[in-house]
């Protein structure tokens, strides 16, 4: 073990909910350690370039420390640069690059092995998100390198045929960029409409959009093959080819399962596969093991955000130290 250090806690994931935790254990006197498998905040990183938060600076501060913005919603590059500015100001026990490869219960700790290391630790928490692990397509193609389940920078798409696969935020977001910087867009959606969940500033855009041809919808429909340059896509209407250059599969995104079944975290019985937990411990049914953050709701990734988990490193730490005592 590193040096036969134990750790009060070990964190999983350096998101901001990550981070939140890390400072509450800083202040009651728990010693801890993050560690993030990318970079610092890394599904931040990996949203789109022109990305803005659903929430206002201040309901996303960490600790009171100050969110300022130029904007009414924050940026992407502004979310990066507060959450530096938080790790560095908390003095955050973080390692960065070092992934979370297995994680043993032994009679009174948890061993911890990564990437880059082994740790000793008496208790869990997993904050790692859902951002990791997109929900797959699972049709003929998706291999190809024109598939990408991640958005961009919609520059690289300028005078190419789009398919924008999804009907959420994600997926309308990609669509509208894509076709501002002058792709041939073509949005296919499974079901008979968009979310009704799409940000309220943005939804008249999309609709307009559609409305006035200038992105084609295919509702009730979805992608059956892609090929080098073209896709089949099933609609009310039978089959149809279109020319293709890329696809970008918004589909969503779900957390690391094979983590929590090797924990012994239970499910519950809804399509969303949440994880089993006490919301006023954030303690799951495996004792020592907690959750923080949108991995709580499992495949139901518009459930939990960072307004609403910033409390959960303060219900993990108060029950830590119950027990400990």
């Amino acid at each position: 073990m590193e040096g036969k250090k134990i750790h009060d806690l070990i964190i999983v994931g350096g998101g901001p909910i990550g981070l939140s935790v890390g400072v509450s254990c800083a202040k009651r006197g728990v010693s801890y350690l993050i560690l993030e498998k990318g970079c610092l905040v890394n599904s931040i990183y990996h949203f789109p370039m022109n990305m803005t938060f659903f929430s206002t600076p201040e309901k996303i501060e960490i600790e009171k420390l100050p969110f300022t913005s130029i904007n009414l919603r924050p940026s992407r590059r502004e979310g990066l640069e507060y959450y530096r500015q938080v790790a560095k100001h908390f003095n955050l026990a973080i390692r960065l690059y070092e992934e979370v490869i297995k994680i043993e219960r032994r009679d009174n700790s948890f061993g911890v092995t990564s990437s880059k290391g082994k740790y000793e630790t008496k208790a869990i928490v997993l904050a790692c998100g859902f951002y990791d692990i997109p929900n797959k397509l699972n049709v003929a193609g998706e291999e190809l390198a024109k598939v990408k389940h991640y958005f961009d920078d919609p520059h690289l798409y300028f005078h190419q045929d789009v398919a924008v696969i999804g009907g959420a935020n994600s997926a309308v977001d990609a669509a509208l960029e894509t076709y501002r910087k002058g792709a041939q867009v073509t949005l296919i959606v499974r079901d008979k409409a968009i979310k009704k969940s799409i940000k309220y500033w943005v939804k008249p855009d999309i609709e307009n959009r559609i409305k006035n041809g200038e992105i084609k919808a295919l509702f009730n429909s979805e992608i059956k093959a892609i090929k080098e340059n073209e896709i089949i896509v099933k609609t009310p209407k039978g089959l149809k080819t279109l020319a293709n250059d890329y696809v970008l599969a918004m589909t969503g995104y779900g957390p690391n399962y094979n983590l929590l079944n090797e924990l012994g975290i239970r499910f519950d019985e809804s399509e969303f596969r949440k994880p089993l937990f006490n919301s006023e411990t954030m303690e799951s049914n495996a004792e020592g093991v907690y959750l923080a953050g949108v991995i709580c709701g499992g495949k139901k990734s518009n459930e939990w955000f960072i307004e609403n988990s910033l409390d959960h490193g303060e219900k993990i730490i108060k029950n830590f130290l119950n027990k400990d005592q």
